[in-house]
């Protein structure tokens, strides 16, 4: 007995010299930064922004990998099945970790048991706004025209089941009023569509409304986050409008697959901290409404169980499905 007990000693001596000598030399080979999303949009700028940042801080190149499809389920997937080696990881959002869960309950990973945290990125809220001339001014104007012709007014996101949706049904809920949802192929097509008067409002993201709203076609209601955007600091929170608590974002974090080493987890998370607190760094997410938000691997988990209940239940009582 002694002597087993003395192997396993010595076992589990080895076995954490191996993994502090493997932390030591980690990263030792370029690491493949999977982005869920084709070029061009927020996802993969935030991703090629830190990306850059983190090939310096590491002394490894940070392949940028974008896997489209399946509104970021193909991307994540491929994560969730990759080697847990510190080697592939993974640009997750709302989208694909939270939203796509609730309303895909085939989906090949689970948020919460597939995936080790890393640390978030990026919050970014949301706008509601109106064509310039509506004659709604004002959240509560919205909700009392709602209130006035339940089932009547419209309005507009970029797809079913998207950060928009949930962000405009959990509005509804919020505020106990009954409006269509009027879903589009992206949110350039919906953007045309308020600005040509054809729906009541719109919920969408902050990047894709700014245009609009400094050049003065459409004006923003209200944002969806905790606090005031930098990019409208003059458009007041659902919260500022009678809402406490409401707050709805649309958020970006880093992510491995499940049972990544904990030292892997910490170097990473060390490096991604420093990352965002550069100034430059901070500045070219913050043109693209970021709000930046690094948090520890823990404050991530416990983030994605807060978010992935919440949202669960929001899709169910708003009937929210995808075929």
């Amino acid at each position: 007995m002694n002597r087993i007990i003395a192997c396993c000693a010595l076992a589990s001596s080895t076995l954490v010299t191996a993994f502090g000598a493997y932390a030591q030399s980690y990263p030792a080979r370029p690491i493949r930064f999977i982005i869920p999303f084709p070029p061009g949009g927020s996802t993969d700028t935030y991703g090629r922004i830190l990306g850059a940042k983190l090939s310096e801080l590491l002394g490894q190149q940070v392949v940028i990998d974008n896997r489209a499809g399946a509104g970021g389920a193909l991307g994540a997937e491929i994560a969730s099945k990759a080697a847990p080696d510190g080697y592939n990881i993974v640009l997750g959002q709302d989208g694909n970790l939270v939203m796509g869960p609730a309303v895909r309950p085939k989906l090949a990973y689970d948020p919460l048991r597939d995936f080790t945290p890393i640390s978030l990125v990026v919050r970014t809220p949301q706008v509601i706004v109106v064509n310039d001339s509506s004659p709604i001014k004002s959240v509560q104007e919205l909700i009392n025209m709602a209130k006035a012709k339940p089932g009547t007014l419209t309005y507009a996101t970029a797809g079913i089941a998207g950060s928009g949706h949930a962000t405009g049904s959990l509005f509804n809920i919020a505020a106990g009023i009954d409006t269509i949802h009027v879903p589009y192929k992206g949110g350039g097509p919906a953007m045309l569509d308020l600005r040509a008067g054809r729906v009541s409002y719109m919920v969408t993201s902050l990047v894709s409304a700014i245009g609009s709203v400094r050049d003065g076609r459409v004006r923003a209601l209200a944002s969806t986050g905790a606090k005031r955007s930098h990019l409208l600091p003059d458009t007041p929170t659902v919260v500022e409008a009678g809402f406490p608590g409401f707050d709805s974002t649309i958020w970006h974090g880093v992510l491995g697959p499940a049972k990544l080493p904990r030292e892997v987890v910490a170097r990473l998370n060390s490096e991604i901290v420093k990352a965002l607190a550069m100034p430059e760094v901070q500045k070219l997410l913050q043109m693209e409404g970021g709000v930046v938000s690094p948090s520890t691997p823990e404050e991530f988990q416990a983030f994605l169980r807060h978010e992935v209940p919440k949202w669960a239940k929001v899709m169910k009582q708003a009937g929210i499905t995808v075929d």
